[in-house]
């Protein structure tokens, strides 16, 4: 009885995490150029697991409607959407760069696609927000996973979550810090 109910509630968690998608979409205008000096964030990640697989950075206008909305729907809507793919580097500091529109304030996501899939599977992967909020047993507020751009490069850092006893939670500190660096 227990499994069960811990499995409907995580998937009330992920259920928007693993709508369909085109995976294409957003990236050309999320990329960020060499040195880049427009509006954009400037992710720094912490705490994975191991460096397998991708991440993917996502950024959403910061309200809950369209947080974590299909990038399809978003972007034939004319609402911000922009996506960063890159492999996980297999040694050294993670960084990741976006840009987006201008400056304000937007929703951000940062998936661990472990398994490389282009799914998040609860189990397996790991998901960060901007803020990061507390992961209960649905996805966060969008006012709690959000950031405010500047006009230049504006710097965040996600600590990653993965299944964890019952539930999605950050690595201890003393398992991320420097050994998965």
């Amino acid at each position: 009885m227990t499994r069960l109910l811990f499995s409907l509630m995580a998937g009330a968690l992920l259920e928007n995490a693993s709508v369909p998608s085109t995976p294409d979409l957003g990236t050309a205008e999320g990329r960020c150029r060499s040195n880049e000096f427009g509006p954009s964030f400037l992710v720094d990640v912490d705490g994975l697991k191991d460096r397998r697989g991708k991440l993917k950075l996502e950024v959403y206008p910061a309200n809950d409607a369209d947080f974590l909305e299909d990038d399809n729907i978003l972007i034939s809507a004319g609402k911000t959407f922009r996506r960063v793919e890159q492999p996980v580097p297999a040694t050294g500091p993670v960084q990741l760069c976006v840009r987006v529109p201008s400056a304000g304030r937007y929703a951000v996501s940062l998936l661990h696609d472990r398994d490389g899939n282009r799914k998040f599977g609860w189990r397996v992967d790991g998901i960060g927000f901007a803020g990061n909020p507390r992961l209960g047993w649905g996805k966060p507020r969008a006012s709690d996973a959000s950031a405010a751009a500047r006009t230049g490069p504006t710097r965040l850092e996600i600590v990653m979550n993965y299944h964890r006893g019952l539930g999605m939670r950050p690595l201890r500190r003393r398992e991320n810090t420097h050994e998965n660096r």
